[in-house]
Formats: structure tokens, C-alpha cells, sequence
């Protein structure tokens, strides 16, 4: 059993609107290999939504204090799944999705709740 997440971040990428039921059908049968991955690498729980008008995706990821998720850049699996969704996606320059970071502009948690 994990501890609490020490943090959580958002991310916001893209796809081709068009493309919204393969990216679906990829991540539906992701590589237990690359589940593994993430996980040792301190990932506790993570969620992509799609808007599907637009091809906007919405990422919530909540890792561990000491995560290693640098690291997964030179994964090899990581780098196949990369290569996978490479028709998919927009790239960034170290060959994985582009991504921006979110900022978070409110929060609101019932009282006694596990953080998430």
C-alpha cells in the first residue's frame, strides 16, 4: 500500500480529435510492463480526460515524495510507448508527448479525506 501522495500535478497535452477512440483503445490495453514502470517509479494514481471537441487532454498525476519519474525518459519501455503513440501526439524535443503544466487554482477536500 502506497502512503499518501505527497504530490499531485496536472498536465495538459493534445490529440487529434479524430484520433480519440485508437488513444483510447491504446491506453485501455496499456503494457503491464509500462504499469509496472510507473508505479516503481512513485506513481500512485493517474488520470487522463479528453474533451473531445477539442483533442484537449486534461492529466492528473499524484506520485510520492522520493519519485523517480525523471528517470522514465530513459526507460526503454517508455521510449517504445513513446514510439507508439508517436502518431497520436504531438512530440516534445526528448521524443516523449508535449505536455504543459497546470497551474492549480482551487481546491476544495471534505474534511477527514485521504488527499488524493
Amino acid at each position: 500500500m502506497h502512503p499518501a501522495p505527497a504530490e499531485t500535478i496536472a498536465l495538459r497535452m493534445k490529440i487529434d480529435p479524430a484520433c480519440a477512440a485508437e488513444y483510447r483503445r491504446r491506453h485501455d490495453s496499456i503494457w503491464p510492463e509500462l504499469a509496472a514502470q510507473l508505479i516503481a517509479a512513485g506513481v500512485i494514481d493517474y488520470r487522463i480526460f479528453l474533451d473531445p471537441a477539442t483533442g484537449c487532454l486534461f492529466a492528473v498525476l499524484s506520485r510520492d515524495a522520493d519519485h523517480r519519474m525523471a528517470a522514465l525518459a530513459d526507460n526503454p519501455v517508455m521510449r517504445r510507448w513513446w514510439a507508439m503513440m508517436e502518431d497520436l501526439m504531438p512530440r516534445s524535443p526528448d521524443g516523449g508527448p508535449w505536455s504543459a503544466p497546470l497551474e492549480e487554482v482551487f481546491h476544495l477536500a471534505a474534511p477527514g479525506a485521504a488527499p488524493l
